[in-house]
């Protein structure tokens, strides 16, 4: 209950605040490469629920809907902007909206996309799946996309182990700082 309270909070203060670079970014985006300012991607939630979670475009129109490390040349489907917008996580900001919706939590498990069925076997199996995906979590501020799966999924199961409010508190803490800095993303 105080964990859906602090997500709605954030969220929709972070939303307010974040209403003119979010502008700005949709702008860029549209500005830089043809299609929608947003795509909303299949993502696996809460007990495998599948939701559709937003974020910037980052990808030219017509990129396979697959982890960025299992294409053969990920810098070539980047837009203009996109690989800036990864850097500085700026691709996440419409997620504020799957939150407060409910169907993510500002910390958890990254969600899957629909079609990683070797993560999603994992965290069913240690029990992970039963967690509400987050727009940071563990295994974010631990390596982020420089990450294996299983080294990933065992984050997230130490997360849910651990899960406090402290324990958010230091996740998002250490997620502003590394996004600041633009560690471990893939391009």
């Amino acid at each position: 209950m105080i964990k859906r309270m602090l997500d709605l909070v954030l969220a929709g203060a972070a939303a307010l605040l974040l209403l003119v670079p979010f502008l700005l970014v949709a702008l860029l985006v549209r500005l830089t490469s043809p299609g929608p300012a947003l795509y909303w991607s299949d993502r696996v939630g809460r007990h495998n629920r599948i939701f559709k979670m937003p974020k910037f475009r980052t990808m030219r129109v017509g990129t396979p809907a697959v982890a960025t490390h299992l294409l053969s040349d990920a810098t070539r489907h980047l837009t203009p902007i996109g690989g800036f917008l990864r850097r500085t996580s700026l691709d996440e900001l419409p997620q504020l909206w799957s939150i407060l919706r409910g169907d993510m939590s500002i910390v958890g498990p990254r969600p899957a996309l629909y079609n990683q069925d070797d993560l999603i076997a994992l965290r069913t199996e240690l029990g992970v799946h039963e967690l509400t995906p987050g727009l940071t979590g563990w295994a974010q501020v631990n390596g982020r996309d420089e990450l294996a799966i299983p080294e990933k999924v065992k984050l997230d199961a130490e997360y849910k182990r651990r899960a406090s409010l402290w324990f958010d508190l230091t996740i998002i803490a250490r997620t502003a700082s590394q996004a600041f800095f633009g560690r471990g993303v893939s391009h």
